[in-house]
């Protein structure tokens, strides 16, 4: 379980600083509404990223494991070197359009996030989940959690602890502002306007790390 939770640890940290539920949830907080709309919006993050990691871990289980335990995963190793090239392909792609066009405007969706009710932010933040990074993500995780060939009580401990620290940047700045909201509003606005300056340099560096990580991860399985 231990070497599941090395894996993950990389995977789940690219996941707690991707920039976009962290920018979603500041514009919630920071709106008229976020006393309503947050904790739905944090609910949905949570249960999709659990429910994305879980769906990929059973798929990773479907795939045949070799008959011999003297014998490398190829399957496992093969689809974790694809996953990490995607990664690795859509940050280059992804930075090279942020420095063709360079604007700290947020996307249009994003700016109509202060608007939504509770039920709709509850849905925008499970959806945000099935965006291809935060997918391909959850596919590398559920191809480390299915490497080592865990009981269904490991994996399940391994998903959780995967799910805390992905939503962890999600969920800190939530529990304070709703504990502290007058206190928090200069710290959100600051970061909103930091992440919107920075946020295409840093994630695409990260994910091309994280992207490099996971394809050196395939290729020690082979």
């Amino acid at each position: 379980m231990l070497q599941a939770i090395g894996h993950i640890l990389p995977i789940a940290l690219a996941v707690a600083i991707s920039s976009v539920p962290i920018m979603a949830t500041i514009v919630i907080l920071l709106s008229p509404k976020g006393a309503q709309t947050a904790l739905p919006f944090l609910i949905g993050w949570v249960l999709g990223m659990a429910t994305m990691v879980t769906i990929f871990t059973v798929g990773a289980h479907a795939i045949p494991s070799p008959r011999s335990d003297r014998r490398p995963d190829t399957a496992i190793a093969t689809a974790e070197i694809l996953v990490g090239a995607a990664l690795v392909v859509i940050a280059i792609i992804e930075w090279r359009r942020a420095m063709r066009h360079p604007s700290d405007a947020m996307p249009k969706w994003l700016e109509s996030v202060d608007k939504l009710g509770p039920w709709s932010a509850f849905g925008i933040a499970f959806a945000l989940n099935a965006r291809p990074k935060g997918l391909l993500l959850a596919i590398a995780a559920g191809l480390a959690i299915r490497a080592p060939d865990l009981s269904v009580g490991e994996a399940a401990i391994v998903i959780a602890i995967y799910t805390v620290i992905g939503a962890s940047t999600v969920v800190v700045p939530i529990i304070l502002a709703l504990f502290d909201p007058k206190g928090m509003q200069p710290r959100l606005v600051a970061m909103k306007d930091w992440i919107s300056r920075n946020q295409a340099t840093v994630t695409a560096l990260i994910f091309i790390l994280i992207g490099v990580f996971i394809i050196g991860t395939g290729l020690a399985g082979l």
